[in-house]
C-alpha cells in the first residue's frame, strides 16, 4: 500500500479548528478580495482555496451552513451547480487546464476539511502539474500567488 503524505493540510485543519466555519464568517466580513471572495450569488458564493492543491483552486459553497447537500433546496443546489460550471468556464479562460476534478468531501473521515459546511472543490489539472517534490520532499509547489489568481478570475465573474 502506498501512502499519500500531505503535511502542508495540518496548518490548515489546525486553523480551521481555531476559527470556526470560514464559510460563514469570511461572506459577512465586506472584505471580498482580501477574502479571495470572488463571485456571490443569491445562496452561495465562489472563494479561491487559500491552502490549494493547484492554482486557480475554486470552491462553489452556500451562504447555509449545512453539513450535507441533501438539506439544500432545487433552487440553491441549481444555482450552485450553475456555479461549478461559470467556475470551469472561467478557468478554461483565464488558465486552459487540461482537465479538472469536481467534487465535495462529505464528512472528516473523506477528507473535508471543513466537514460542517458543504462546498463543492473546482481543482484545474495540467498534464505533470504534479512533479517528483511532493514524492522526494514532501514539498508541492503552487506556481501562482493567490492575489494574482484572485485578479485573473475576477475578471470572469
Amino acid at each position: 500500500m502506498e501512502n499519500l503524505w500531505a503535511p502542508w493540510r495540518m496548518e490548515y485543519i489546525k486553523k480551521v479548528d481555531k476559527e470556526g466555519c470560514i464559510f460563514c464568517t469570511k461572506p459577512v466580513e465586506d472584505k471580498d478580495t482580501e477574502n479571495y471572495i470572488l463571485h456571490r450569488e443569491k445562496y452561495n458564493f465562489v472563494i479561491l482555496n487559500c491552502y490549494p492543491y493547484n492554482p486557480g483552486h475554486l470552491m462553489v459553497v452556500p451562504f447555509k451552513h449545512l453539513s450535507t447537500p441533501e438539506d439544500l433546496t432545487s433552487e440553491e443546489l441549481l444555482e450552485h451547480y450553475e456555479l461549478v460550471r461559470k467556475c470551469i468556464t472561467a478557468l478554461k479562460k483565464v488558465s486552459n487546464p487540461d482537465g479538472f476534478n469536481v467534487g465535495m468531501n462529505l464528512g472528516r473521515v473523506a477528507g473535508a476539511g471543513i466537514d460542517k459546511h458543504i462546498h463543492t472543490h473546482i481543482v484545474p489539472r495540467w498534464n505533470g502539474d504534479n512533479n517528483f517534490m511532493p514524492v522526494l520532499a514532501d514539498v508541492r509547489v503552487v506556481n501562482e500567488s493567490l492575489p494574482a489568481t484572485y485578479q485573473k478570475l475576477a475578471q470572469c465573474f
